[in-house]
């Protein structure tokens, strides 16, 4: 039975997880992530998992931060003065938006602190500075 290898196109059902416990995604109820191994499109340790399974596979891996969202970096945290929010924007802590930059390019970021002054948002990714657990199983090597 063939095996998983860089350059194989793959599908996989997988389930993330937190330290915790706690799911933060599940393709249970979706179609199968589809890949190519090597390209780069997913987090480099669950691409690296993914090496050497045959169809019908199961695994668990921990993925450490660094080879999973990465570092939270603190200088991703910005505080802006509320007058800087449009008006008809009633942020809440927890929403995602996106911000432009001044070269047109859009960041997503999280609300994480509101004040009568100021809106604290977090450009990192949401899973950034977490390790990370999950159970993979591949679907199909194309």
């Amino acid at each position: 039975m063939a095996q998983a290898k860089a350059g194989d196109t793959v599908k996989v059902h997988y389930t993330g997880k937190l330290d915790n416990g706690k799911v933060f995604y599940s393709s249970a109820q979706h179609a199968p992530l589809q890949f190519t191994i090597g390209e780069g499109k997913t987090i480099p340790g669950f691409e690296q998992a993914v090496i050497g399974m045959k169809p019908g596979e199961s695994k668990c891996i921990i993925v450490e931060s660094a080879d999973a969202y990465g570092p939270h970096h603190e200088e991703m945290i910005l505080k802006i003065g509320r007058d800087k929010i449009p008006t008809d924007l009633n942020p809440e802590i927890g929403e995602r938006l996106q911000i432009c930059q001044k070269n047109g390019q859009t960041i997503p970021v999280t609300v994480t602190d509101i004040s009568e002054s100021s809106v604290t948002l977090d450009a990192n990714h949401p899973l950034a500075g977490e390790d990370v657990t999950f159970d993979i199983r591949l679907m199909e090597i194309s």
